[in-house]
């Protein structure tokens, strides 16, 4: 396991432009998305003593989103661009429809205590420290528009807040 504080690199492109892989539970009981949106930061402590976190959010439509709420370990991986297809399936299927992680070519594996990917070029293993739904009146009114108005989108995501303990990146 590496330091989180070693990390450099563009936060922007991580979520918007790489995509990440978010897995909540354990190698017995857990399930995967793909999410485009997300945030990495500081939170509650002094400077320099603050807790490093992962943002990440999930509509309660998604299967994922129960495993959030079960489980305190979740983990966001990021990949080599030839896994974009497979992060494709990961974000369009459904794992209540079945075994959505055989139709790719990643293998899960335990790391600490979360479940990351063999594939994966950089794991963030994360203990959830709060989480709390998006108020819809307090969301801009083109936002709730564009996603939160078809009959899929009524309710807003979750905000999942995570302390990031483990960052593990392929050498």
């Amino acid at each position: 396991m590496e330091d989180i504080k070693t990390m450099n690199t563009d936060i922007f492109r991580l979520f918007d432009h790489d995509w990440a892989l978010l897995t909540a539970g354990t190698m017995n009981d857990s399930n995967a998305m793909t999410i485009s949106w997300g945030q990495l930061g500081s939170l509650w402590g002094m400077p320099g003593k603050a807790k490093n976190i992962v943002t990440v959010f999930v509509k309660p439509v998604r299967h994922t989103f129960s495993f959030m709420q079960r489980h305190e370990l979740f983990t966001v991986c990021w990949f080599p661009e030839k896994f974009r297809k497979d992060l494709g399936i990961l974000g369009s299927k459904s794992g209540r429809d079945g075994d959505k992680l055989a139709l790719t070519g990643l293998t899960p594996k335990a790391v600490c205590g979360g479940v990351g990917y063999d594939q994966a070029t950089m794991t963030l293993v994360c203990k959830k420290i709060y989480c709390e739904q998006l108020k819809k009146e307090r969301i801009p009114d083109d936002v709730v528009a564009t996603f939160y108005s078809g009959p899929d989108g009524i309710e807003p995501h979750y905000m999942f807040i995570g302390e990031i303990i483990a960052m593990e990146r392929q050498k």
